[in-house]
């Protein structure tokens, strides 16, 4: 008989590498930007680690794939090889994954358990117990192979002789190699038999083997003389013997003795150059493999979301009743879902949840998405639907429309959810879940920025009090105190002897002017403008007296109470794009003037580093959901009026980044056109660098006619049947309204399409009329919509609307140019959006337009402080007033947020309680737990 015929695991190796080679090719053209990921997870440093590795490492680079080696000492722990481990199954550009074995740890670490931790889709050596019982029943196709068995199938294979009905022996039983050799060798129809050390009449049983695998570990123990004739044998083994013709005193050699065996095999695989070179090519093609199953099931930025199918009753019940009627899914799973990492998500309970920062640079590279802003037509009493829009229209995108689509929303203040408006949730079939969770605390949010508030309050006329009542030197002295014989400046205080210009650090080398200069803030207390916050409404706070305690040495002073949300703090949280963004803001905020005139700001008490910290977590976006399973971010919620009423711009550019290139984020701004949509436009967009490509503008037909001159409406009485019957004359007349809103969006540049909220009362011919007036005012679009009864199929209408008018060219510009002077840029707001013949500064205005620009303050933005309910100044005055004057009674500075905000009449920073509050109808049921009367 002739000797067998070698089988080169080399040449075979290199034919499997370049067949590789091709496919990655082949996918990186498929895919631009895509290539193949491998991790080798290493822990400790032992050396026949380190070559098989570099071994992998090279293979990898020949074939093109991105192969990362992440080498962790051997100090680490089971639960830093874990936490390590979870990263890289998160990972979307790890496509394969392995943990070098043997560990070498100096600590106890469960090898079986680290192996099943390796996630099963990317477990390409084949080594978890998800994956060993897919081959163990047959799944071969949904699974990964070992990659010494997955090599000797291959080199069996290249024999050409047929596996099925054939007598196989494998000889060894380990994880690695003889258990899933036996099962492949089964599943691919060979009869197996497996042998081990307590194997009776071993030979006997090799004899009758027409394909012999051997991977005992023990040198030659498979003899000659016990090989069937003709048989494949496939030698696994690496085993060294004492070799005195050798350099190194050994050699290498298998399992099986090969000189004897070959003159009876057929085929026989050499040690070394047979399996060997196998193992690591079969890992290249596990990779590969993934990598391919990747992109046929994971199109690059498309979300795999799981959405909740609505059954809407009608009537529709009350909002409380519709969000209990969808159980959300968990909030961890909706965070993997739209690509969030585990490290990027702290959940809050199961229903929401708080997103790092850290996932903007992860994703910085990714193109943003379509961005939607949600705006109105002038508010009235009956209400006109943005939140439900804006809800309804990323439920239509994402769960009807099959695009990723995500919610950006303010953070309602508690202080009318128990006052008068209640929840701000959505309504109906478009709210985001669960409604109590969203109305309510939240996250604490607003309580850090209540307490970061209060703090710098606080500490003003802590400061008055203590300048009042101690010398330069008992000042400095408290200030910079000895500790242990040493004083030594705080990094605030130097930074504040440095805008004093005195370029020292020793706190003993200070001259007396220089202490006086460093430790008085001198603040004029009638300058001041930081007030006391609460998230409660309270109208006995408006206006109060402060430090009445005797304690307090006769130095009080008048102050008042806002609620929370109308915190500068609140706006600055709004408008940061990162933590270090964050702290200069913050830093900034001026609170007062000193008797000099000079600004003194929250840096200046020293107080800043202090709030920074406070508010360190509530700078991370919050995460919910629709009632259908999309995601939402409830983000900030600063004042429409005396700030610019839109959620933040970290949760915008964090949605934009992960809805991917053809994504939509919908963002809502609040109030009218005339003031949110402004804001949103000459203040956010200008300080995000976001572009918007989309104005979604709503309307309602009963609201259109109360602005076509309709009869005023009472809350708890029946509406006048102006609104409940068809009357088209009266809506005609109203949709002036809405063809100025129009204008005003287009001013901007950006198309806009209008959603007419229809309510069961609307007529057909009423709904046609608007839509066709919308269009004519030049509208993009305008289409009928029923989220609010139907959810987002109610919506899919304005969803392929909004789809198409995001096609169209967009020239997107700002309204004014900010070095304007201050009363341009105000003069330009009232001519162009409300629509004023001009702007009257009356005499305290005068006084800080002097002011603001004298301490450097004017080439801020402007942010009109003005009642929502008309366009001009006066509520009164409902659908498009001409003819007027707008009055400026004064302007503020908010320089933290970056704005000065002219106040147009009275504006009331503090709400107070009606005869009926909701929460007479609010309680919490002490069986189930569930908060009851919210709506």
């Amino acid at each position: 008989m002739a000797p067998a015929e070698i089988l080169s695991g080399k040449t075979v190796s290199a034919q499997v590498r370049e067949r590789l080679k091709n496919q990655v090719t082949n996918l990186k053209e498929s895919v631009p930007g895509f290539r193949p990921g491998l991790a080798i997870l290493q822990v400790g440093d032992r050396d026949d680690s380190n070559l098989y590795i570099s071994m992998k490492l090279k293979a990898a680079a020949e074939i093109g794939i991105n192969a990362n080696h992440i080498k962790l000492p051997n100090t680490a722990s089971e639960a830093e090889v874990l936490r390590c481990i979870n990263a890289l199954n998160e990972d979307p550009a790890i496509h394969g994954f392995i943990v070098q074995l043997p560990l070498d740890s100096n600590k106890p670490i469960n090898t079986e358990k680290i192996t099943n931790a390796v996630a099963p889709e990317k477990d390409v050596d084949g080594l978890s117990s998800i994956n060993a019982g897919k081959l163990s029943r047959g799944d071969l196709g949904d699974c990964f192979i070992p990659c010494t068995p997955k090599g000797c199938m291959e080199l069996i294979r290249q024999t050409g002789i047929q596996v099925a009905g054939k007598r196989a022996v494998v000889i060894g039983r380990s994880k690695i190699v003889g258990a899933p050799m036996h099962d492949l060798l089964l599943w691919n129809h060979a009869t197996v038999t497996t042998c081990h050390s307590k194997t009776a009449s071993l030979a006997e049983e090799v004899s009758k083997a027409d394909i012999l695998v051997v991977a005992a570990g023990k040198a030659e123990m498979v003899k000659g003389e016990w090989i069937k004739p003709g048989a494949v044998v496939i030698d696994c083994g690496i085993n060294h013997i004492p070799d005195s013709t050798k350099a190194s005193g050994k050699r290498v050699v298998g399992d099986v003795a090969y000189a004897a065996a070959k003159e009876r095999a057929s085929y026989i695989t050499p040690v070394p150059g047979g399996v060997g070179p196998m193992t690591v090519a079969m890992l290249m093609q596990s990779t590969v493999e993934s990598a391919q199953r990747f992109v046929e099931k994971y199109q690059p930025g498309k979300w795999h979301i799981q959405y909740n199918k609505l059954s809407p009753k009608i009537p529709v019940p009350s909002d409380i009743e519709v969000s209990r009627s969808c159980v959300p899914k968990p909030i961890g799973q909706l965070a993997r879902e739209i690509g969030l990492l585990s490290d990027e998500v702290e959940l809050y309970g199961q229903s929401k949840a708080k997103i790092l920062l850290s996932t903007l640079e992860r994703l910085k590279a990714q193109p943003d998405g379509k961005y939607v802003v949600v705006t109105g037509i002038t508010p009235t009493p009956l209400g006109e639907g943005k939140s439900t829009t804006t809800v309804g229209l990323v439920q239509a995108l994402g769960a009807h429309l099959g695009r990723n689509a995500f919610a950006c929303v303010r953070q309602p203040s508690q202080g009318p959810t128990f006052g008068i408006k209640g929840g701000a949730a959505g309504g109906g079939y478009s709210q985001v879940v669960p409604m109590e969770e969203f109305n309510l605390h939240l996250t604490g949010d607003i309580h850090a920025i209540t307490a970061a508030n209060n703090l710098v309050a606080a500490t003003i006329d802590a400061r008055i009090f203590h300048e009042a009542t101690q010398s330069d030197q008992a000042l400095y002295s408290r200030l910079v105190p000895s500790i242990n014989g040493a004083r030594k400046f705080s990094d605030i205080q130097i930074r504040r002897l440095q805008r004093l210009h005195i370029n020292k650090t020793d706190p003993d080398a200070l001259t007396a002017d220089e202490i006086k200069k460093f430790v008085r803030l001198d603040i004029d207390p009638e300058s001041i403008t930081w007030a006391r916050v609460l998230d409660t409404s309270d109208r006995f706070l408006r206006k109060i007296t402060i430090g009445q305690s005797p304690t307090e040495k006769g130095l009080s002073r008048s102050a008042q109470f806002d609620i929370a949300v109308a915190s500068e703090i609140m706006a600055i949280l709004a408008l940061t794009d990162s933590l270090e963004d964050m702290r200069r803001r913050l830093a900034r905020i001026v609170v007062a003037s000193s008797r000099e005139g000079i600004p003194v700001t929250t840096e200046d008490l020293g107080v800043s580093g202090a709030v920074t910290v406070l508010m360190k977590d509530a700078i991370k976006p919050n995460l919910m959901q629709t009632l259908e399973g999309d995601p939402v971010f409830i983000h900030a919620g600063p004042f429409a009026n005396i700030a610019h009423g839109n959620s933040s711009v970290l949760a915008d550019k964090m949605a934009l980044k992960l809805v991917g290139k053809e994504g939509f984020v919908v963002t809502e701004a609040g109030f009218g056109a005339d003031i949110g949509m402004e804001k949103f436009f000459d203040i956010k967009c200008r300080y995000s660098g976001l572009q918007p490509h989309v104005t979604v503008l709503v309307a309602t037909v009963r609201a259109l006619k109360m602005h076509g001159g309709g009869p005023t409406v009472t809350a708890g009485v029946p509406l006048p049947k102006e609104y409940t019957e068809e009357n088209l004359q009266l809506l005609s007349k109203g949709c002036c309204n809405l063809s100025k809103q129009i204008q005003n969006a287009r001013t901007f540049g950006v198309p806009v399409v209008v959603a007419v909220n229809v309510f069961k009362s609307d007529t057909e011919a009423e709904l046609q009329l608007v839509m066709r007036l919308a269009k004519e005012a030049g509208a993009f679009d305008a289409v009928k919509c029923t989220h609010w009864a139907d959810g987002g199929k109610g919506a899919v209408a304005l969803a392929e609307a909004v789809q198409r008018a995001s096609q169209a060219p967009s020239s997107f510009r700002f309204l004014y140019d900010v070095e304007l002077p201050i009363l341009e840029k105000i003069r330009i707001i009232a001519r162009k959006i409300y629509g004023a013949d001009d702007v009257e500064l009356l005499p305290e205005a005068e006084q800080k337009v002097i002011l603001y620009t004298k301490q450097g303050f004017g080439n801020l933005p402007i942010c009109m402080a003005k009642t929502h309910l008309s366009l001009s100044h006066d509520p009164e005055r409902k659908g498009v007033p001409t003819g007027f004057i707008l009055p400026i009674r004064d302007i503020r500075a908010s320089v933290g947020a970056g704005f000065l905000y002219p106040l147009v009449g009275t504006m009331s920073t503090m709400p107070g309680l009606p005869t009926r509050p909701c929460f007479y109808d609010i309680d919490m049921d002490p069986v189930t737990g569930e908060v009851t009367g919210l709506f």
